[in-house]
């Protein structure tokens, strides 16, 4: 049986943030205080490619606070693709933590397809 799952995802587990940076092959992501513009914000700071400043995921709230000037300081892709791969990775995380199998395949439009494995039958 199949399970089609639609994601709102919130940033609160660092080990997922720098597992998603590095299948991005991003920088790895600096804890600290990052200017945005006109303001600081502390967290986790993730570079995206072509943003002027970081994304900076704060683990507390699960928010991620951001500054592209509606797509002129960064493309929103490239934080959807961060965004896609931190919910991938968390997942993964937390079905190996349970022992599960994890299978991933990427689809054609552009999303993932993760099958989790568990004892009787697949979730």
């Amino acid at each position: 049986m199949s399970h089609i799952v639609q994601i709102q995802t919130q940033v609160r587990d660092s080990d997922a943030v720098r597992a998603a940076c590095l299948r991005l092959k991003l920088p790895a992501p600096v804890h600290g205080t990052a200017r945005l513009f006109t303001t600081s914000v502390t967290g986790l700071a993730v570079q995206l490619p072509g943003w002027k400043y970081p994304a900076v995921c704060q683990l507390e709230t699960g928010q991620v606070q951001i500054d592209n000037f509606n797509g002129h300081w960064g493309r929103q892709q490239e934080l959807d693709r961060f965004l896609q791969a931190y919910a991938v990775e968390k997942a993964k995380l937390e079905a190996r933590r349970k022992g599960f199998v994890v299978q991933e395949q990427p689809l054609t439009d552009g999303s993932i397809k993760l099958v989790i494995q568990v004892t009787g039958g697949v979730a």
